[in-house]
């Protein structure tokens, strides 16, 4: 059978053409931090089988010596490759961020929509427990929490998501709650209540959809911060054990050597603020993105 002249012979490149085309109507800020974040993901799955060192193998080099071809974050003060370390590092901070953040998400997001769905006294306990944490500042709140857990659970990667979820689960939880109230007033609510659906298929099946731009952005938000809160922990000493490559530790250990090997100070330091600025850039765009879906919706 002959081809259809008028049919397109580059069909291939007319969709690459046309995706080019959607990426650039998107925010600069969602799509930068796309970028960003995409090579960070790509860092943390693939360090592993291209570091050049182990994270925890010493005798590489001088302690604190410069940038070389072959240590080119230098080398710290236990004679471990930095940039090894730093490389293989990125995988467990995203893993400690969002892991943390989506199970205050789930947890915080779910209870803040039902109390706002409820309301009265139920929900008035939990406007009242969510003020109540929220008053204690994120850095006392979390070392309080670290200590309780004792020193069996000290340095463990889980009392870490435990505690960063802890803390981001009642902030995540009030916007939840004013998404709900706002949303209980909404016609397909009625509906619903009219049809005898019950209190959890009203909230998971109508709530929790339409208050997804919110929680999403919310999420980022708060992603955002995770790495500066674990990073702060780590520097303090009550993060993640040693020798495990996490970037506050790192920041905390060489310390004493910012004026004699700079490299080796900021090379986490500026590995933790890009993957920062990479979330916040991609909150920005994603709010930007989503409240203009949010004005067109016709709820």
């Amino acid at each position: 059978m002959a081809a259809n002249p008028l049919q397109p012979r580059s069909r291939p490149l007319w969709r690459l053409g046309v995706c080019f085309q959607q990426i650039q109507r998107l925010p600069p800020t969602l799509t930068i931090g796309g970028a960003i974040l995409l090579v960070y993901f790509l860092v943390g799955f693939t360090a592993r089988f291209w570091a050049p060192y182990d994270y925890a193998e010493i005798g590489t080099g001088i302690p604190f010596s410069q940038s070389s071809p072959q240590h080119p974050f230098g080398v710290d003060q236990l004679s471990r490759d930095v940039f090894s370390r730093v490389m293989l590092g990125t995988d467990k901070e995203l893993f400690l961020s969002l892991t943390s953040t989506f199970i205050a998400m789930v947890l915080g997001g779910g209870l803040g929509l039902l109390s706002g769905f409820v309301g009265g006294w139920f929900d008035e306990i939990v406007t009242r427990l969510i003020d109540l944490f929220i008053s204690i500042p994120i850095l006392i709140f979390a070392l309080l929490v670290i200590t309780a857990a004792g020193p069996e659970l000290s340095g463990s990667l889980i009392l870490l998501v435990i505690v960063v979820a802890l803390v981001y689960l009642p902030r995540i939880a009030r916007m939840a709650r004013a998404a709900a109230i706002d949303l209980a007033t909404r016609d397909f609510i009625t509906i619903a209540r009219a049809r005898g659906e019950s209190m959890w298929s009203i909230v998971w099946r109508e709530f929790a959809p339409n208050a997804t731009g919110v929680l999403l952005v919310e999420f980022g938000v708060r992603a955002g911060w995770a790495p500066v809160l674990i990073g702060t922990l780590g520097f303090l000493g009550f993060g993640v054990r040693p020798p495990t490559p996490e970037w506050g530790l790192m920041i905390s250990e060489n310390r004493n050597a910012i004026v004699a090997a700079p490299v080796v100070v900021l090379a986490p330091m500026l590995a933790l603020s890009f993957l920062v600025i990479g979330l916040n850039f991609f909150t920005d765009g994603l709010a930007r993105v989503l409240g203009r879906s949010a004005r067109r919706s016709p709820l």
